[in-house]
C-alpha cells in the first residue's frame, strides 16, 4: 500500500515460522516539507495502523521519513528529516472547536495503541509532532545527525500529541519541563544519554541496524511478542503492585499456549523453535 503521504513496503523475514512474516516499513513521504505531518499524513498513518492490525503477516513496523530530494541547481540541499513537526499552515485561523476533532482522533494514538512492535528510525530532524510520533513507537533508533525537540512553545502552544506525557515517562520530569518550556532541541548523543533513543549509529548504517533489530524481533513468537508489549505497557498505566499482578497473569496464561511448549522443547532439544503463533 502507498499513497502520496505514506509509502508502505513489506519486507519478508527469512527463516521464520509462521513463514509469511514481514517487516512493514512506513515512509513519511513529504520530503519537500521535511516530512512535516499534515492531515493527509495522519489519515495515511491511521489507515496503515488499521491494515497492520488486521494483517497477521506483519510482525514488526518501522516508521521513517523519506530522504531529502536532490537540490535543484543553485539551491541549498535540504537536511534529512524524520518529521520536522506539524504542517503549521494548517493551524492558521483555527480555534479549539476546529482542531479538537482532529486531535481526539489522531495518528499518534493509533500508532501507540498498535498491538505489534514499532520502531522509529530517525534520521535528521524529529521535531514537535515528529518527536511525538517517535515517542509513540516502542523503540527508537537514531542516526548521529538526529535532533529532537518540542518547539510548540514558540507558537504559543504545547505538545498536543501525547508529548508532555510520554516525554516525562522517558526522560523524567525535569528534562521534559526543560524541553517543553524552552523549545530547545537536543542532539542524538543527548537523546541516547536520556534514554530517549535506544541506539545511535552513522546515517549510512541506520537502515541496516534497524532492520537487523526488526528481523530479530520478528523471528519471535508473534503471539508472545504481543503479550510482552502488553505487559511492559502495564508499567506505564499501573502502579508497581498492580503491574506485578498483571505481569504474573500474562506469564501464567502463556503456559496454556502452543508456542510456550514449542519454545521450551526447542530449547531442551537445542533446535530452532517453529512457532505456531498461538
Amino acid at each position: 500500500m502507498s499513497d502520496d503521504a505514506l509509502i508502505v513496503e513489506n519486507i519478508p523475514i527469512e527463516g521464520i515460522s509462521p513463514s509469511d512474516g514481514v517487516v512493514s516499513i512506513w515512509t513519511l513521504n513529504r520530503p519537500e516539507k521535511l516530512n512535516a505531518l499534515n492531515s493527509s499524513s495522519h489519515e495515511a498513518l491511521k489507515n496503515a495502523c488499521a491494515d497492520a492490525e488486521s494483517d497477521d503477516s506483519i510482525r514488526v513496523i518501522i516508521i521513517r521519513g523519506a530522504p531529502p530530494l536532490p537540490a535543484a541547481e543553485g539551491k541549498k540541499q535540504k537536511p534529512a528529516a524524520f518529521a520536522a513537526g506539524a504542517d503549521i499552515s494548517e493551524f492558521a485561523g483555527k480555534n479549539s472547536d476546529d482542531v479538537r476533532p482532529f486531535f481526539e482522533n489522531n495518528a499518534w494514538e493509533r500508532v501507540w495503541n498498535l498491538s505489534k512492535p514499532t520502531i522509529a528510525m530517525v534520521d535528521g530532524f524529529a521535531l514537535g509532532g515528529g518527536t511525538e510520533l517517535a515517542l509513540s513507537c516502542d523503540i527508537r533508533i537514531a542516526s548521529n545527525r538526529a535532533k529532537f525537540g518540542t518547539p510548540e512553545i514558540n507558537l504559543g502552544l504545547i505538545p498536543g500529541g501525547g508529548g508532555t506525557q510520554r516525554l516525562s515517562n522517558i526522560v523524567g520530569y525535569g528534562k521534559a519541563m526543560e524541553m517543553v518550556m524552552t523549545g530547545d532541541m537536543i542532539d542524538a548523543d543527548e537523546a541516547l544519554r536520556l534514554g530517549l533513543v535506544n541506539a545511535v549509529v552513522e546515517p549510512e548504517k541506520l537502515e541496516n541496524f534497524t532492520m537487523i533489530m526488526a528481523q530479530n524481533i520478528g523471528k519471535k513468537s508473534p503471539y508472545t511478542i504481543k503479550v510482552a508489549k502488553r505487559a511492559v505497557r502495564a508499567a506505564l498505566d499501573l502502579g508497581m503492585t498492580d503491574g506485578i499482578l498483571a505481569e504474573r497473569s500474562e506469564f501464567v496464561a502463556l503456559f496454556d499456549t502452543e508456542d510456550k511448549e514449542i519454545g521450551v522443547q526447542a530449547f531442551l532439544e537445542r533446535k530452532e523453535a517453529k512457532w505456531k503463533g498461538n
